[in-house]
């Protein structure tokens, strides 16, 4: 019986390609819609594990936790640097960093931040060591420069009137190991080097880089006053330089008010109590806290919207595919009629002809099924990648036990679909077959 079913099916082979990729493009839709949205979720959420609470200017909640968590470019409204001196004096506060952005390398974003963010939210170096001077970066596990390769920062897009900083150039230090987050793209540096090479400073920016002042040391702008710096600005034109910026100056971690604003402030609260008193009292008139992983919540609500259109087209498409299948097998089995009925003269039982032909079909749909879930997966795999080299979040595609319950549900369904043409089969008569 099986070498007569594989007989048939080599006699019949374009037609049963056919049917086997129409069960096959139908199957991968639906395997890849899943997979795809399932990756999302997992690598979203892991990308902001490490990020409990984000401050920031009042606006967007999306968009701070995507330009903050996720390093998408975007202008942000600053927050006052007021907000990060009393994130840092509060009891409530593990730690609290800055993080300042703009700037790029060959299409790396640089970050400006500090080392207590870096040493609680990475899982350490690959080589190299912490930046410890202004002129000093650490780089992220995918990009692509070397220990001692120069960085010369940009402003904006080349092709939208960016430009290149060219008062002071950075150098690599440090490869942090990989986070499997956005920040594996990042070039991060000290963010006192982002505000003095922006001619940004406080209120001690007329002293040198070494002023403390109560056991706080003030960030400078390398000993130029904000109008002296302005001044300066305006003479380098088109150059951009803002003059004053030594890449040996020591690090200055611990800021007062008069520090310049910030895009976005990175907290990491003692206690889940805390963290939820922070956020209440952060969400005032002139600022936003937000946990990131509320944020995400609502845009995989979004998402799971999505997921139900694009699962509706799937189902649709198997049903339609379903019926022409059905058709097309109930046209078959007219047409061999003559060979159903000279296999029951020959003395095939009926039960024989009617397995033949549900085997037959049954053989098809299980071929398409398995061939679409190797389509599903490498078209989910594909798409993650892509995401990836253009996010840095790492999407983990793999299968779950839901997705071998909808596999078996569709087994089923291709089961009882044969049933039908073999059922026309079993009732065919010999005479009137032969006769035909």
């Amino acid at each position: 019986m099986i070498r007569f079913i594989l007989a048939d099916l080599r006699r019949l082979w374009a037609g049963s390609v056919v049917v086997v990729l129409l069960v096959a493009l139908a199957t991968a839709l639906g395997v890849t819609v899943t997979l795809q949205e399932r990756s999302l979720r997992l690598g979203s959420a892991r990308a902001a594990d490490k990020f409990d609470l984000v401050v920031g200017a009042a606006g967007s909640e999306t968009q701070l936790v995507l330009s903050s968590v996720f390093l998408q470019a975007a202008p942000l409204p600053l927050v006052s640097g007021e907000v990060l001196h009393a994130l840092s004096e509060d009891p409530r506060v593990a730690w609290a960093a800055p993080v300042a952005f703009g700037d790029s390398f060959n299409g790396y974003p640089l970050v400006g931040t500090t080392t207590t963010l870096i040493g609680n939210t990475t899982p350490g170096f690959s080589e190299g060591a912490m930046f410890a001077a202004e002129g000093e970066a650490v780089i992220g596990a995918a990009v692509q420069l070397r220990i001692g390769d120069e960085v010369k920062p940009m402003h904006g897009n080349a092709g939208e009137g960016g430009h290149t900083h060219t008062e002071l150039a950075y150098h690599v230090v440090g490869r942090l190991k990989p986070t499997n987050t956005p920040w594996d793209r990042a070039i991060l540096v000290p963010v006192q080097a982002v505000w003095h090479i922006h001619g940004l400073g406080g209120e001690g920016e007329d002293h040198d880089h070494e002023h403390v002042s109560e056991g706080v040391a003030t960030p400078a702008v390398g000993g130029a006053s904000s109008a002296e710096a302005e001044h300066h600005d305006e003479e380098d034109g088109d150059e951009h330089h803002h003059g004053g910026i030594d890449p040996d100056a020591p690090l200055a971690e611990t800021f007062d008010e008069h520090m310049p604003g910030l895009p976005a402030i990175l907290v990491k609260p003692k206690t889940i109590g805390n963290a939820y008193k922070l956020r209440q009292e952060y969400r005032a008139e002139t600022t936003l806290a937000v946990f990131p992983g509320e944020v995400l919540t609502r845009l995989y609500a979004t998402l799971g919207d999505a997921k139900l259109v694009l699962s509706a087209v799937s189902v649709g498409a198997q049903v339609l595919v379903a019926a022409a299948l059905l058709l097309v097998t109930i046209l078959h089995v007219g047409q061999r009629r003559r060979q159903i009925g000279a296999l029951r003269a020959f003395g095939a039982p009926r039960l024989a002809v009617f397995g033949i032909v549900w085997s037959e079909l049954f053989l098809l749909v299980l071929i398409g099924i398995g061939i679409g879930y190797l389509i599903g997966y490498g078209a989910a795999v594909f798409i993650a990648n892509l995401l990836t080299a253009q996010s840095g979040v790492v999407l983990p595609v793999s299968f779950a036990r839901p997705d071998l319950l909808q596999a078996g549900w569709m087994l089923a369904f291709g089961a009882f679909l044969a049933t039908l043409p073999a059922w026309l089969a079993y009732r065919q008569s010999p005479a009137s077959a032969l006769r035909s």
